[in-house]
């Protein structure tokens, strides 16, 4: 298991990492926004939107769970750049000739990128649990490590919603495809050249069954993890961008440009959270009080919409005060599942962990179609209400500072 010598290796690797990261959120942002407004200006419904992103989600659990266990013997970087070329191929099937574009063929492109998007994800948070160099401040560089690799990534995720409005009004659907593939391709082409080989490979090799064998407090992490995935989907994924675009009226440009917005200003949020627990550590405690706090947002802009404010308005504030505590909760859970893991199992603990938060998403993006048809989006907002309330309750559950067992890098 290849892991950083010095803080200059660590750094190096680090970025090699992150860059890579960068390049596959982009296209992941832009693909979702151009499926969601593409295929609702073709006049699909919603819960048949939500229905494209079936198999995204669900090969993402299956993804992670597996994902994990294979980077133990094949190594992270091997992971990382299949999932890298998985995006490209997936979003060359996209680009085929619009005749082609049934329900089950763009389900079962989705189902490659959902592959992708995961494999990436475990192989580059795991990676940064290896590359943080030991040493004194080892668990505050991780945490700010993590950070900034996550909120990074989902800043460039909300560019992503942004370059997939635009591109999507510009271009149009198949050029806007073919360019993202051919760029990410040299991309991971490079990627696959400077990472080594070894990264992340484990000294003894995991059995299959060990990826459902794991610690108290990853097992109520993982759960917390899937219902605030949940609480966000439920009303992000088809809900909002539907009601953005069909009730207040807003053009493709317009609805991709604030929802990236959104995504990059939580994004900054996110990187910048180990600030606030300087002087006092993460732990579970702080993740349960966050998750109180965020549960009362949603139900806020329900009520706001409920008494006839303007909806622009109150979903603009709302979405503000949303993603700020949304980006601190989800932080806090990236640094929580690297800090309960030792270095050997630390891609089976965060492939397990990804596979509950990809369940998360599943429930709630299929949630968001349905229930967005059936109760408009302040059913959606209740229902994240009520996710992230169970994501609290579930929190009370996890170790305190006084409790948690220091993990070192050994």
């Amino acid at each position: 298991m290849t892991t950083a010598e010095s803080p200059a290796m660590g750094l190096r690797l680090y970025l090699i990492i992150t860059l890579a990261y960068w390049a596959f959120t982009l296209t992941d942002g832009a693909i979702h926004m151009l499926v969601v407004l593409h295929f609702h200006q073709l006049g699909y419904s919603p819960i048949s939107i939500a229905f494209l992103f079936l198999f995204y989600e669900v090969f993402g659990i299956i993804t992670n769970g597996v994902g994990g266990w294979i980077a133990t013997r094949i190594g992270l970087n091997r992971t990382m750049i299949i999932g890298g070329f998985l995006q490209v191929f997936a979003l060359g099937m996209l680009a085929m000739d619009p005749s082609w574009l049934t329900v089950t063929y763009v389900m079962t492109a989705m189902a490659f990128s959902g592959i992708a998007k995961d494999l990436n994800k475990m192989s580059a948070k795991a990676g940064v649990k290896l590359v943080t160099p030991k040493g004194e401040d080892a668990e505050g560089r991780l945490f700010k490590w993590v950070a900034i690799l996550t909120g990074s990534k989902n800043t460039l995720k909300g560019a992503g919603f942004f370059l997939g409005g635009l591109l999507l009004q510009v271009l149009g659907f198949q050029t806007t495809l073919m360019a993202m593939a051919g760029v990410l391709w040299v991309v991971y082409l490079i990627t696959m050249m400077v990472l080594p080989s070894s990264m992340g490979v484990s000294k003894s090799k995991a059995k299959i069954s060990q990826i459902f064998s794991k610690s108290r407090e990853i097992n109520v992490l993982s759960a917390a993890r899937f219902f605030l995935f949940g609480s966000r989907d439920v009303w992000f994924v088809v809900g909002l961008p539907v009601f953005l675009q069909s009730v207040v009226g807003w053009n493709h440009v317009e609805v991709g440009s604030f929802l990236a917005l959104w995504v990059v200003c939580y994004g900054f949020v996110q990187a910048g959270a180990p600030l606030l627990f300087r002087n006092h550590p993460a732990s579970g405690t702080t993740a349960r009080k966050a998750a109180f706090l965020l549960a009362a947002i949603p139900a806020a802009i329900a009520a706001s919409l409920y008494h006839g404010y303007d909806p622009a308005v109150t979903l603009m504030a709302g979405l503000a005060a949303f993603g700020v505590v949304f980006a601190i909760n989800s932080s806090l859970h990236s640094y929580l599942i690297l800090s309960y893991s030792d270095n050997d199992k630390v891609a089976l603990n965060v492939g397990f962990y990804y596979s509950a938060n990809a369940a998360g998403r599943l429930v709630g993006t299929l949630l968001s179609g349905w229930v967005y048809q059936t109760q408009g989006l302040m059913g959606c907002l209740w229902w994240s209400c009520g996710f992230v309330m169970a994501a609290a309750l579930l929190s009370m559950m996890l170790p305190g500072p006084a409790q948690v067992e220091q993990k070192n890098f050994s």
